[in-house]
């Protein structure tokens, strides 16, 4: 049994660590395709519109047995979730991503699990006592995470080029400058694209309460965000030429992004969310950073700034304060007392209160 939970928790975060990999390759494929003239509007469309032909099947196949039946509640729920992130969150990734850059988009990323913290506290799936440890350090790491992403905002500082010899430094450097003046409302889009995010979580761990088929409700979301996307597109977007699609980086940006950042992404995200909680889920954002700076680098000639640099390395320790808050309120909370009846004839009769270690996934 302790080989069985242990590589349990070894799939768990092997998939979270996969899906920064995704991730990383979204952050500059998506953004190729912007720079051909992919209009992000329709992008979302696409993007969900694909994952649900390809996850639907196997959704209404494999959890056809397990499925619950669908509620008014439910329902609305799952028009919330497509609001929040196919929506809300992917558009304004969109123009945040075009006005900054790949790179620092995934750096900003990093404020993904403050913001959840937040919302989970609020919404009580999160409990603050300052005085114990890993209270006080997730509260910590919450503020020191927001000051990261301020000095992000405010401090751009002089650029490094890691590939100074990349013949679209030219051209990038030339786009730079265009849009440079873009660059705090692109980061202020960010943090709303953030916000919308982790709301999501949020609202997709209270609705896998009532809707426990992962796999249904990733479909169900992906459909309802390629309605509700398309009516924000069609309003948005007036050119028909928006809407072609062929061989190249929009349906490369499309397909990649619905099936791997979408169907996978949900489903994954989805099971985990339900065991382990919000928080978690979001605590593996700085890997999709380094990824993307690299990547960012090497095919899209980016440049990287020192604001960029401190604000990342600020945001990395206070994440990882709320992450060490974290793993120390669930250890403690693995130890839980238990009242037990004692019903011995030959001693007095009453309750006796013992402990028991209960590992994560194992029912009593």
């Amino acid at each position: 049994m302790g080989k069985q939970s242990v590589w349990q928790s070894a799939k768990t975060y092997l998939a979270m660590i996969s899906l920064q990999l995704g991730y990383a390759g979204m952050h500059v494929i998506v953004l190729l395709s912007f720079k051909n003239g992919f209009s992000h509007w329709v992008f979302v469309v696409y993007r969900h519109a694909v994952a649900t032909l390809v996850f639907a099947p196997f959704a209404f196949f494999l959890e056809r047995k397990v499925r619950p039946k669908m509620t008014k509640t439910t329902f609305l729920k799952i028009m919330g979730l497509a609001l929040l992130e196919p929506v809300i969150d992917q558009n304004l990734y969109g123009v945040a991503l075009q006005y900054t850059s790949a790179s620092f988009a995934a750096a900003m990323v990093n404020v993904l699990p403050a913001i959840t913290f937040i919302l989970a506290v609020i919404f009580r799936m999160e409990k603050v006592n300052l005085r114990k440890a890993y209270s006080l350090a997730m509260v910590i790491g919450t503020v020191v995470t927001v000051g990261g992403a301020m000095v992000m905002t405010l401090f751009k500082g002089p650029a490094f080029n890691i590939f100074p010899n990349n013949h679209a430094i030219s051209h990038h450097a030339a786009a730079g400058e265009a849009s440079g003046h873009r660059w705090v409302l692109g980061t202020i889009m960010m943090l709303g694209t953030i916000t919308g995010w982790a709301a999501f979580f949020i609202l997709q761990k209270n609705t896998l309460k009532d809707y426990p088929a992962e796999m249904s409700l990733t479909a169900l979301v992906c459909l309802m965000g390629t309605v509700e996307g398309g009516a924000v597109a069609v309003v948005m977007e007036r050119r028909p030429s928006a809407w072609a699609i062929g061989f190249d980086t929009r349906l490369l940006a499309a397909t990649y992004s619905g099936i791997i950042c979408s169907g996978i992404a949900y489903y994954l995200q989805s099971i985990v969310n339900r065991s382990r909680g919000p928080v978690f889920v979001t605590a593996f954002s700085p890997l999709s950073m380094i990824i993307t700076a690299v990547l960012g680098a090497i095919v899209l000639a980016e440049q990287i700034y020192l604001g960029s640099l401190i604000g990342a390395l600020i945001i990395i320790f206070g994440l990882y304060s709320v992450v060490w808050g974290k793993s120390k309120q669930k250890s403690e909370s693995e130890v839980l007392p238990i009242v037990v009846e004692n019903n011995n004839c030959d001693e007095a009769p009453g309750k006796e209160t013992v402990e028991m270690k209960i590992s994560n996934g194992l029912k009593p």
